[in-house]
């Protein structure tokens, strides 16, 4: 199928009554942020969501339309679309919108006014755009290995898409690389298809900090706005058995994300960090333009040189915003109050609205 045509959106767009605009997502991931901060800034919320998983947005009451689905996947029907479109919505895309709505649903048959870039969410699921990416915009990246055969020290092995970190690993060898990829099978955390696509790259020993920026279209101008860590199953639970009972234990270390706490960097690294802000968004203009627009992410490692290292990102706004939703240390030096990832996107629309510039920032 072909790709939504830009002026199909912009044509529904224009039908929308913008005086009652709804900020409308799916029911996962960072959608309570994103409900909290629209409502702040005076729009409705809808939630797209699941039978049985509505109980947070009803507790915490960030949601004015529910609309149940029986699976996360029926947000591209045409009656939950014709339903998103009737309300005004403009829909904040998240990891898990990415990875059950599906990239080439988005792409093709998603008729519904989104905020960012739909186009860039393909450069964050394949590892080689991923890459072309960060290489082409001078981002300091681990280095690659094209060939399991051909490891030969440390090495981290990923695979496509938003898994939250499901079914990576560490491999010191081929035949660990061959091991675990067998065990990976047997807990059916990857598929067949998926071991070709395997990505492999250098283990960088460090310190993980996933950075949170917003880009503003309105005003080309990149801001930072939270950074977090994660913690990850088991790896995480392992450190906290001594070393000698972890050989005892024989436990393959999983990175699965099960939360994230928020974290600042040392002052003498934000240069790096802006400068990185930077970079990609200037190369991603010219790759996949209008290249970012919104929040983004970028995940990396910050070694003993104090070398900031990144290696992964996520053209949308990541699990890691949820860490300050009542404001980070870097946000409220911009606005001098609390201000969250989904209120500083709210604002964005707000301000598309106000100067009536809003085609600029849909898509």
């Amino acid at each position: 199928m072909s790709k939504i045509d830009r002026q199909e959106i912009l044509d529904v767009l224009d039908g929308y009554d913008k005086e009652d605009t709804t900020i409308a997502t799916l029911g996962s991931h960072s959608s309570l942020h994103m409900f909290q901060g629209a409502k702040t800034e005076g729009f409705r919320t809808a939630v797209v969501c699941e039978k049985g998983r509505e109980v947070p947005y009803k507790r915490f009451n960030v949601a004015d339309e529910y609309i149940m689905v029986d699976k996360f996947s029926d947000i591209v029907n045409d009656e939950v679309q014709d339903e998103l479109r009737e309300l005004n919505s403009i829909v904040f895309p998240h990891g898990s919108f990415v990875a059950y709505a599906g990239l080439d649903n988005i792409e093709t048959i998603f008729n519904v006014p989104m905020f960012g870039n739909r186009d860039i969410l393909r450069w964050e699921a394949e590892r080689d755009l991923e890459r072309k990416l960060m290489t082409e915009s001078g981002v300091r990246i681990p280095k690659k290995i094209t060939d399991p055969s051909k490891i030969d020290g440390t090495v981290m092995v990923k695979f496509p898409g938003a898994r939250g970190g499901r079914g990576y690993f560490v491999a010191n060898s081929t035949e660990e690389f061959d091991q675990k990829i067998e065990a990976m099978l047997e807990r059916k955390w990857i598929e067949d298809e998926d071991i070709k696509e395997a990505h492999i790259e250098e283990y960088v020993l460090g310190c993980n900090y996933c950075i949170h920026y917003f880009f503003s279209g309105l005003k080309d101008e990149v801001e930072l706005l939270g950074i977090d860590s994660r913690y990850e199953s088991t790896i995480d639970g392992l450190t906290r058995v001594p070393a000698k009972d972890q050989l005892d234990i024989g436990a393959d270390p999983s990175y699965v994300i099960t939360g994230n706490h928020p974290v600042v960097m040392r002052e003498s690294l934000l240069p790096q960090v802006f400068d990185i802000g930077d970079k990609i968004t200037e190369g991603a203009k010219g790759l996949v333009p209008p290249g970012f627009n919104g929040p983004f992410c970028m995940q990396t490692l910050v070694n003993d040189d104090l070398e900031v290292v990144v290696f992964e990102m996520s053209a949308r706004s990541d699990g890691g915003t949820n860490t300050f939703m009542n404001g980070s240390a870097y946000s409220y030096l911009y606005y001098g109050e609390p201000l969250s990832m989904g209120r500083r996107m709210a604002l964005e629309i707000k301000k598309g609205i106000e100067e009536n510039r809003l085609e600029e920032i849909i898509t």
